[in-house]
């Protein structure tokens, strides 16, 4: 039975994907098929508070999974290949299925009926910059039980991972102040458990999601004196520690009344607790202890979402929705810090870091899609209401409201082609870390939080042109320019007694615009004699500019500092692209390919401090088959340039740039060569 409410639906629409045409590739699940899709990347949405601005661009069986912890990556890891009958790739409303400012969104389509299915995978990694393996390991059960549909998994993964390097110290003139060997090793223990339920209740039907999850790591970087160092100097042994829970569960019921009114109810509560603790010990050169720094932190957060969703296809060509959220979200955040110099701990106050903030949230959206032949116009008025509140070191309360007009024109007169026009508002969430001062030893520095920060609000315009040609080849360009209002930067700030010095906290600086392009496409090879070979490439150029707060002058956006790998493309840089290739030998069921990935220089501009971040070229090669034991077996050799992550960080003696330069830090770290084994399979 589906609850889907009828509606009119344009062929143009959706583009198919048979489970057929994933068999050249050998799927284990669902995620390796999803990645496949020809010109369609993959988004987990985005860390956001409520559901409908997190949900990103999966559905299973035409619904968006209640949950936001548990990713569509990971939900769709757990699926076995076995238990997909298509996937559909969707680009206008059709199905009662809101894009919610998606260009398109994919569909998982499931069989019915179909046997109890384990599917497992177990993987071991080796960093030659460190000795021991590490291991992954995941396996996950589908089944029937009675009416109820059921999928439970487990993943456990211990990683090590670790990066070496130097810094270099500068003064003014270029002259070496201290040179400094690093290295950064960080290790750790993951673990989450997931149950994901489905069953019919007369006509409803019931959904409830829940998720588990452990998180334990260590960070030690020692940063020493290197031997051409020309003066003595100190050296410093930083430890980061952490443990971390995470529970979640999410629930929702499904109707239909009536021929043409489908209703949904959604809940959802999550909580997270982190408990830190970061240590600095300082060395002098004959090897006696300068001094102890030590911070011990608890962070709780937790979240409450009641949603209900209407779709109603009652008036001709016409589909037409309403969505209505409140949800409230919490913040406890405890600090001490102390440091030692030899005569006993002595507590340091850091102002803004005991506190506690509330936010209580309304949303709602009211739609509409008129069809007009090869013509699709979706038309939206939504809002958004909030009231945060703080209460602790800092005691504020504040409320927020805006209206997010959207307005979308799609025009498909062949399957093969679409051109899409969007113009809409789009409203950020406040990061509620920037309500919350931290310490970050290893810069000496001190992150303040902002009690009175607004929300960042961006008039977006895209327009996109999509060309498919045949089965597999795909061509999409997309054009944006974003008109941002209360940009969300830092802002100078100054500490008082006892620490009395120059800092920045989370503010708004202004207007400012972003604009771009990003390209998507997948070339098929066959024509130049790669049988069964495909080139997807993702790349995006784009510009910014802003008003700087401290020297008044025009500059790009900022960017955000150190991101893990894989290589991130969503970034405030000038360029960014990803090249993937993939050969599959049907014959041999063997495969193999390589994939490129590089981005641009990320600026952080502080109010003492510039600094620019610089990424080399990151390359990656693998070999796969499933030609023994019903097995799939994959060998990955992992970042095979050892690329190096250069950080240039001028420091002035107070404002940046309208002050002297008082030195100049230059790092330069590799985390090393990686080679991976996996085996996979189900049954």
């Amino acid at each position: 039975m589906d609850a889907g409410a009828p509606e009119v639906e344009s062929l143009q629409d959706v583009v198919a994907y048979d489970a057929e045409f994933f068999a050249l590739y050998h799927p284990v699940t669902a995620l390796e098929m999803v990645r496949r899709l020809p010109g369609f990347q993959l988004d987990d949405g985005e860390d956001k508070r409520g559901f409908g601005a997190a949900s990103g661009n999966v559905l299973i069986n035409d619904r968006y999974p209640s949950a936001k912890q548990d990713t569509a990556s990971t939900i769709l890891e757990r699926i076995p290949a076995s238990q997909v009958e298509r996937i559909d790739l969707i680009r206008g409303r059709v199905r009662g299925i809101d894009l919610r400012s998606q260009s398109s969104v994919i569909s998982v389509i499931l069989r019915e009926d179909i046997p109890a299915t384990v599917r497992w995978d177990l993987a071991t990694r080796k960093t030659f910059d460190l000795s021991p393996l590490t291991v992954r390991g995941s396996v996950s059960l589908s089944d029937t039980w009675k009416s109820l549909e059921y999928n439970a998994g487990l993943v456990y993964r211990r990683f090590r991972s670790s990066e070496s390097g130097v810094e270099d110290i500068y003064d003014p003139s270029g002259t070496l102040l201290e040179a400094r060997l690093e290295d950064d090793l960080r290790r750790g223990d993951l673990s989450n458990v997931n149950l994901n339920m489905l069953t019919w209740i007369g006509e409803t039907l019931i959904t409830v999601n829940t998720r588990f999850g452990t998180f334990e790591f260590e960070e030690s970087l020692n940063s020493v004196v290197a031997p051409e160092a020309p003066d003595p100097q100190s050296d410093d042994f930083f430890v980061d520690t952490g443990d971390e829970q995470e529970f979640e569960i999410g629930a929702d019921a499904e109707r239909n009344f009536g021929s043409n009114l489908l209703a949904k109810a959604i809940f959802i509560y999550t909580r997270e607790e982190e408990d830190g603790t970061s240590t600095q010990n300082r060395v002098d050169s004959a090897g006696a202890l300068e001094f102890i720094r030590f911070a011990d932190s608890n962070i709780v957060q937790s979240e409450g979402i009641s949603r209900l969703e209407f779709d109603w296809a009652g008036w001709e060509d016409h589909a037409i929705n309403f969505d209505i959220e409140v949800a409230r979200n919490v913040i406890d955040a405890e600090l001490v810090q102390t440091l030692d110099t030899g005569s006993g701990p002595v507590i340091v106050p850091v102002p803004g870091a005991n506190t506690r903030v509330e936010e209580n949230r309304f949303e709602f959206l009211l739609g509409d899609t008129w069809y007009r032949g090869a013509l699709e116009i979706g038309y939206s008025i939504g809002g958004e209401s909030s009231t945060i509140s703080q209460s602790g070191d800092a005691t504020n309360k504040r409320s927020f409201t805006f209206l997010k007009p959207n307005l979308s024109v799609a025009y498909s007169p062949t399957q093969e082609r679409q051109t899409r026009l969007r113009l809409g508002r789009e409203v950020s969430q406040l990061d509620f870390s920037d309500f919350v001062s931290s310490t970050v030893f290893q810069d000496d520095d001190l992150a303040l939080g902002n009690p009175d920060l607004s929300p960042e609000s961006t008039w977006v315009a895209e327009l996109s042109e999509e060309r498919r040609l045949g089965e597999l080849g795909v061509f999409k360009i997309t054009l944006f320019y974003h008109w941002i209002t209360d940009v969300e930067d830092l802002l100078p700030a100054r500490i008082p007694p006892p620490i009395d010095a120059l800092s920045e906290v989370p503010g708004n600086i202004g207007s400012g615009e972003r604009w771009g392009a990003l390209l998507e496409t997948t070339i098929p090879l066959d024509r130049l004699g790669l049988t069964g070979a495909r080139l997807d490439i993702e790349a995006r150029l784009q510009d910014s500019s802003v008003t700087d707060p401290v020297t008044g002058e025009d500059r790009v956006l900022s960017g955000e500092g150190d991101v893990r790998k894989p290589l991130s493309l969503d970034n405030e840089n000038r360029y960014a692209f990803a090249v993937d290739f993939r050969q599959d030998l049907e014959v041999a069921r063997f495969a193999w390919g390589w994939n490129l990935r590089k981005r641009g220089n990320r600026f952080e501009f502080k109010v003492d401090e510039l600094v620019e971040h610089e990424d080399g070229l990151e390359v990656n090669v693998f070999v796969e088959t499933t030609r023994w034991w019903g097995l799939k077996i994959r060998f990955d050799a992992l970042n095979l340039a050892d690329f190096h992550q250069f950080r240039y960080r001028d420091i002035y003696t107070d404002e940046r740039e309208l002050s002297p330069l008082d030195r100049i830090e230059i790092r330069d770290r590799t985390d090393g060569v990686r080679v991976r084994l996996t085996l996979a399979g189900s049954f």
